[in-house]
């Protein structure tokens, strides 16, 4: 033990200054974006039956939290940086690790950060204040690019000189969100003028209907909780990762399912079902009902405090894969780089930020690309689960802080709900599936690039370096 808490605490690697607290956090602030206040209206419209729309949700929170038990196991047992990117590589081999790294870096977590901060100004260009936004500035550019590319930048300068400081701030933001959305429920269910219990048992008799509509509903669901295994690629920077991270990963899952129920119910305490369906912004329909013209402010505060939370996390947690592929140089050896005084790895922020802007410049057309990216995360999510069933078999005897409650159940449904979505997908979108799974596979060919690379690296004395 003396070993390894010198290792972590070298200048070559990054030193665990995260609490318990920050990782909870990480998990909520993540996970809780802007689908809160707007997922219920996708559910409604695709059951239509109350019954069914709480079904939907128990369901899909149970396998969000079957997926973060199964991590809890995995990450308690190896609490390195990089998450998924090292339990992927140590029970499959570097090549399926690559892979995930590869679709993640250049896709999935600039394509998410994209979103959010575009999503972050769509909710700004709300208020008179920020009306400017959707104006044109030079060509085809508007301001809400501008204005996102920077906070983008902005959160990525925070990242790299603390990640201290940036975990606190993402904290408060998160138990903020957490408050106003609780306060929110509160207001709503103390409305007995507009409130009406008989509510619960309205349908909406134009959804989608059948296994179909309960499927749309599932992803929908599915799509809201996701986020909570981003945690799992800062476990080498948490403080007694054995606890922490089964205690983030659980704890916030099960914090985040509470925060949506209550959401979801106090929405349906002042709206029928027939009004749920039909609102693209229940929630703002709700309170427009409830408090009035100030509905709408109160609506776009909630919005901008929670994604601004997801864009800190999600920025956060983004550039630890590619750093932890570096230090396996499946990478550049650059992006492994950890900046000599602020302790972070900056070469991987700068990257996340530049791809994100990229992607930020041709908005409107990245679109289709982000939605390629079901394919991989499914897939990976999928067999990082089972990574459980490799880990148990080969090493039989190894310290488990944390075990699967249920196993070999629990993570065996985890592991068939991503295959049952990969199938959907393929049946409802086989264009985007069949994309998708090329982008993934045109990681092969780099990966024997980089590899060889790697090795000619090794040879001449390039020290490896992940912990």
């Amino acid at each position: 033990m003396p070993e390894q808490t010198a290792k972590s605490q070298s200048p070559q690697n990054l030193p665990r200054v995260l609490t318990a607290s920050n990782a909870l956090s990480i998990v909520v602030g993540i996970i809780v974006g802007t689908g809160i206040f707007l997922v219920p209206h996708e559910i409604m419209a695709a059951v239509g039956s109350t019954r069914m729309v709480y079904g939907v949700w128990v369901l899909g929170g149970l396998l969000s939290l079957f997926g973060a038990m199964s991590y809890a196991e995995v990450a308690a047992l190896r609490p390195r940086v990089g998450g998924e990117y090292v339990f992927l590589h140590d029970a499959y081999g570097p090549l399926t690790a690559f892979l995930y790294s590869w679709t993640w870096t250049l896709i999935a977590r600039p394509g998410s950060v994209a979103t959010i901060a575009a999503g972050l100004m769509s909710v700004l260009g709300t208020f008179p204040l920020f009306a400017f936004l959707d104006h044109r500035t030079v060509g085809h550019l508007a301001w809400s690019q501008i204005m996102a590319i920077l906070v983008v930048w902005l959160f990525t300068a925070l990242n790299i000189v603390s990640t201290r400081d940036s975990a606190l701030v993402q904290m408060l933001l998160t138990w903020l969100k957490t408050a106003m959305i609780v306060a929110i429920g509160g207001v709503l269910f103390a409305s007995t003028q507009h409130g009406h219990w008989s509510h619960f048992h309205s349908n909406f008799h134009g959804a989608q209907g059948g296994f179909s509509g309960f499927m749309a509903a599932l992803v929908a669901v599915l799509w809201a909780y996701d986020g909570w295994s981003d945690v799992s690629q800062l476990a080498g920077e948490v403080k007694q990762p054995q606890r922490s991270m089964p205690l983030a990963l659980i704890g916030g899952v099960t914090v985040v399912g509470g925060l949506y129920i209550l959401t979801n119910a106090a929405i349906q305490y002042v709206l029928p079902a027939t009004v749920i369906a039909s609102s693209e912004r229940p929630a703002n329909d709700a309170l427009l009902q409830v408090v009035g013209g100030l509905s709408s402010s109160l609506f776009a505060i909630g919005m901008i405090v929670s994604i601004a939370a997801s864009l800190v996390g999600s920025l956060l947690s983004g550039a630890r894969v590619p750093f932890a592929a570096a230090r396996d140089h499946l990478f550049p050896a650059v992006l492994g780089d950890v900046h000599p005084r602020f302790r972070t790895p900056w070469t991987s922020l700068l990257l996340q930020a530049v791809l994100s802007t990229l992607l930020l410049l041709a908005i409107g057309r990245y679109q289709a690309l982000f939605s390629l990216t079901i394919v991989s995360e499914w897939l990976f999510y999928g067999l990082t689960a089972a990574t459980v069933f490799v880990f148990r078999a080969r090493e039989p005897t190894a310290y488990r802080p944390y075990r699967v409650t249920g196993y070999p159940v629990v993570p065996a449904l985890f592991i068939l709900a991503a295959a049952g979505l990969l199938v959907f997908s393929l049946v409802t979108k086989p264009r985007e599936f069949v994309m998708g799974t090329l982008v993934i596979l045109c990681g092969v060919p780099l990966h024997y690039l980089f590899q060889r690379r790697g090795a000619i690296a090794n040879q001449d004395g390039v020290p490896h370096g992940r912990r």
